[in-house]
């Protein structure tokens, strides 16, 4: 198993939490999600689940609830959130080689994972395996030319052409959605935590420098298709 290792996560899964934690808490990129397919009782993949962050939000509702993660130190954090959660497992495994049967998920979520846009094929091969017809897939990415985060990124990883991106969806037949959403901090000390492990030490200080505030407005592209 091939595994491109994550440059945030990988290296401090704590910080990461506390990131997860300022992210939409009103819920928007759910409710985005749940417009376009709701997955009460319904046989869900998390490709690319980290600690698991999201699984008990799927759970909550869903039949069943897959957690995949190429990293074993994050698979055990994951398995450990959802330890009482008799309807949900967590699988240590990469996009291109997933351990589900095939026409076995009803909806595929991946946020900030494998699938940045060219590169990702054999996941998204494995996806029409593994997807029955009629589910539903969805890819949650930066706004990398609207939204203050998405720019920053950008700027640290110029590899990622957003125009590029676009067209690679576009011409799979995906559909994007822009979501606007808020970052909430509870103190400075979680922001700079934050902001220095996802930026390198130059754009980091020029964030902090520029932003001293608490809350900031971002958009994501939610991109989905339907099988």
């Amino acid at each position: 198993m091939h595994a491109i290792p994550s440059p945030n996560i990988w290296s401090d899964p704590d910080v990461y939490e506390l990131e997860n934690l300022a992210i939409d808490p009103d819920g928007e990129i759910e409710d985005a999600l749940r417009s376009i397919t709701d997955w009460a009782g319904l046989d869900v993949v998390d490709i690319g689940c980290g600690t698991g962050f999201h699984l008990p939000a799927f759970a909550a509702t869903a039949r069943s609830v897959v957690g995949v993660e190429p990293h074993p130190p994050l698979v055990e954090r994951a398995r450990a959130r959802v330890a009482d959660l008799g309807h949900v497992q967590v699988v240590e495994s990469g996009a291109q080689e997933l351990p589900l049967a095939a026409g076995s998920v009803d909806v595929h979520h991946s946020r900030w994972a494998y699938f940045f846009g060219p590169g990702c094929e054999p996941g998204l091969a494995e996806l029409d395996r593994v997807i029955r017809p009629g589910g539903t897939s969805f890819v949650i990415d930066h706004d990398g030319v609207g939204s203050p985060f998405g720019k920053l990124y950008r700027s640290g990883w110029a590899v990622l052409d957003p125009a590029e991106v676009d067209r690679f969806w576009t011409g799979r037949g995906w559909t994007k959605q822009s979501v606007e959403f808020r970052w909430v901090f509870p103190d400075r000390a979680t922001v700079e935590a934050v902001v220095r492990l996802e930026f390198g030490p130059v754009v980091a200080r020029e964030v902090l420098g520029s932003w001293s505030g608490l809350e900031l407005q971002d958009r994501v592209n939610l991109w989905w298709r339907r099988y």
